[in-house]
């Protein structure tokens, strides 16, 4: 499982783009994990599941709130990762309103969250592989706090803590 003072897998996430901008093309676009975390400060936090009720009740609401929070405190982008693909999570963004807030990236094949070991095997439950729910600080690539859930809970991943890590 991936710790404090690793760097982030060289993976590559999907974000869907509704307008077109900044070299992004309408659609889903790629996010290169090395190059989009390089000389940054990133709050990240993953989800099992795009519109789930935990997920959509509290996890992505803290953050959206919060995100000036974040901001003063240093932190330059919010991200917001789960095992769905990209058509979902920007309808999940239109749908809690992060634009200008919070990234909302698809780690459609679980290629992240395998690369990290924080994996949830939810077969049993018709879901397959997830994300298990996790918070982290991230400092130009390289994890500066960690914050991995028990199995069903929702206890020190939520936007309070990381605030509080990030503003410590």
């Amino acid at each position: 499982m991936i710790k404090v003072g690793d760097a982030l897998p060289a993976a590559t996430l999907m974000e869907y783009v509704e307008v077109e901008g900044n070299g992004c093309s309408i659609g889903p676009n790629p996010v290169k994990l090395p190059e989009a975390a390089a000389g940054k400060t990133i709050a990240v936090f993953a989800v099992p599941g795009a519109f789930t009720p935990t997920c959509s009740a509290k996890h992505v609401p803290g953050f959206v709130e919060q995100a000036d929070a974040f901001k003063a405190a240093g932190v330059d982008e919010i991200w917001c990762l789960s095992v769905n693909d990209a058509f979902v999570m920007g309808a999940w963004a239109r749908d809690q309103k992060t634009e200008g807030k919070v990234r909302m990236l698809a780690d459609g094949d679980a290629a992240f969250a395998k690369a990290t070991g924080l994996t949830l095997d939810l077969n049993g439950k018709g879901l397959g592989l997830r994300s298990n729910r996790y918070s982290m600080l991230v400092k130009d690539g390289k994890v500066v706090t960690l914050n991995v859930e028990g199995p069903g809970k929702f206890e020190v991943s939520d936007a309070a803590t990381l605030l509080a890590q990030a503003q410590a």
